[in-house]
């Protein structure tokens, strides 16, 4: 528990100043857990004998989320390049013998697509207006969805929800977390709004704040049980051990990528 407490702390330390400054400063931090997840992502497949490219994989990740942060015009170009890249490097890969090249190129592919495109939905968050309160209504969102869930799983579950995925989780600390989403949707909508300087004033409503912690709530879940789907394949309990206590880069963005995506999506399409 005490180790669990000091990493969080130490995320906190760096990730809060990051998150309130944006910039280059925010960027690098994103991107150490995106590339750090597609370092752990390639891995998990190589514990099955599948050979993505690490190289392909964690680079084209980088250049997807620098152009995505930096030079949006550039990012939908740039990711089909990555993509004919995987292809060429594991058609290489097939002809010196590798018989499983194709299936490798597809977890290539799926890594820059998910870790690289979807990942970045983490950095256009925070390049909204306003976006570091965005970012401070979208992620807490999904922080209290798994803290709800735990709390009353761990107590009270008692009907499985996935047993082969994740067998702790249950219905009751799903719906506990789902409640618990739309009650911090609501409130931190309404203290943004209306308390204080009121930096979302008049941009979001609470009524809006807890239909979108029902939406993140609901599926941002989703996230964490793919990353489960993945280390069980591979026969492994956390992605890596960068963070005492709380696994890897991965186990810590599987939810936050789910989050942020639903969050930008539905702020800039049906809020803003």
């Amino acid at each position: 528990m005490r180790r669990r407490t000091l990493t969080v702390l130490a995320i906190a330390v760096v990730g809060v100043p990051a998150v309130v400054y944006g910039g280059w400063f925010y960027y690098l931090f994103i991107g150490a857990f995106l590339v750090g997840g597609a370092w752990e992502y390639v891995r998990m497949y190589r514990a099955v004998q599948v050979e993505p490219s690490e190289i392909v994989t964690m680079g084209s990740v980088l250049v997807v989320a620098t152009a995505r942060f930096f030079f949006e015009e550039a990012a939908i170009p740039l990711f089909v390049l990555c993509v004919l890249l995987a292809m060429t490097v594991h058609l290489i890969s097939f002809e010196r013998g590798r018989a499983q090249a194709a299936l490798d190129f597809t977890v290539t592919v799926a890594g820059i697509v998910y870790l690289g495109w979807l990942g970045s939905y983490l950095l256009d968050l925070r390049q909204l207006p306003q976006g570091a309160w965005w970012w401070m209504l979208v992620l807490p969102i999904v922080w209290g969805g798994d803290t709800g869930a735990y709390s009353i799983g761990a107590v009270y579950g008692k009907h499985k929800m996935t047993p082969r995925l994740s067998p702790k989780k249950s219905w009751e600390g799903y719906f506990a977390g789902l409640f618990t989403s739309i009650l911090v949707g609501a409130f931190f909508s309404y203290a943004f709004s209306a308390l204080g300087h009121r930096p979302l004033g008049g941009m979001i409503t609470p009524l809006q704040g807890a239909f979108l912690g029902l939406v993140i709530g609901g599926l941002a879940p989703l996230g964490d049980l793919g990353e489960s789907m993945l280390k069980r394949q591979g026969g492994l309990k956390d992605s890596s051990n960068v963070f005492p206590g709380h696994g890897g880069f991965f186990d810590r963005i599987d939810s936050w990528i789910w989050g942020a995506a639903l969050g930008y999506l539905m702020i800039q399409f049906f809020i803003l």
